[in-house]
């Protein structure tokens, strides 16, 4: 009832801008460019947590773009859900290298705890990961959704967490649910969530459809993964090109 009433109430109450409260507009062409006008890049927190795979993210989570997310996932304004799309979908595509009509990719959403998603009245990564696929389809790569991790037990809260301490919350906390190995053995998967900060979640993603029974093509360590924003210290610094004059 409360994600029914969420679908109205976005068509018909004033909006402003998700990024920064411009009114009537749900997202100005600046806060669109902050989260999807850049080239996406390589992310690697530190310390980077054993088993996380290439992950490559839309934007750093910081200003608009941090502010566009928590709009979507806590305030419900469920309409930024295209732009959020659209920043992953980008990604995804600087990780895999695909543009044209290959495929197919399989987007595994890394799963709310199901209290949060109660809470929330909506499945914010899910959407975000449908969006994406729609945007990845429409430039001529096949893609789809399979949402086929669950959490196997309950977690604490990440919130105040070091690195270390997400690690050892989330370790064996996912499972690939029954019959998803069959899911995922029918293309290339690449792992999506909407942050990263740690980098724990994702690597407990990774091992989980590692160890599912009978994939062969899960990420471990060198799969792929994609997110919409990480944070700013995650980014791989570019390297500087070589002086080819001596200093005198």
């Amino acid at each position: 009832m409360r994600g029914w009433w969420r679908e109205i109430s976005g068509l018909v109450l004033p909006v402003s801008c998700g990024g920064c409260g411009t009114p009537r507009i749900e997202l100005c062409e600046e806060c669109r460019s902050e989260l999807y006008g850049g080239v996406p890049r390589r992310v690697r927190p530190v310390p980077e947590p054993l088993g996380l795979p290439v992950v490559h993210a839309a934007a750093a989570y910081e200003n608009a773009v941090r502010a566009v997310l928590l709009a979507h996932k806590e305030r419900g304004a469920l309409g930024l859900a295209g732009a959020l799309g659209k920043a992953l979908a980008g990604a995804v595509r600087a990780g895999t290298g695909q543009t044209g009509t290959v495929g197919p990719l399989l987007l595994v959403p890394v799963p709310s705890a199901r209290r949060a998603v109660a809470a929330r009245g909506h499945d914010p990564m899910r959407r975000i990961a449908l969006a994406a696929a729609g945007e990845l389809r429409r430039g001529g790569t096949r893609a789809r959704v399979v949402g086929v991790l669950r959490q196997r037990r309950p977690v604490a809260d990440q919130a105040g967490l070091g690195a270390r301490q997400r690690q050892a919350n989330l370790a064996g906390a996912l499972e690939v649910v029954t019959g998803g190995e069959r899911l995922l053995a029918a293309g290339r998967v690449v792992l999506v969530d909407d942050l990263l900060t740690t980098g724990a979640s994702l690597a407990e993603a990774a091992r989980a459809i590692g160890t599912a029974d009978g994939h062969k093509g899960a990420p471990s360590g060198s799969g792929q993964a994609a997110v919409v924003a990480a944070s700013p210290s995650a980014f791989e610094k570019p390297e500087l090109p070589v002086s080819l004059h001596r200093c005198r």
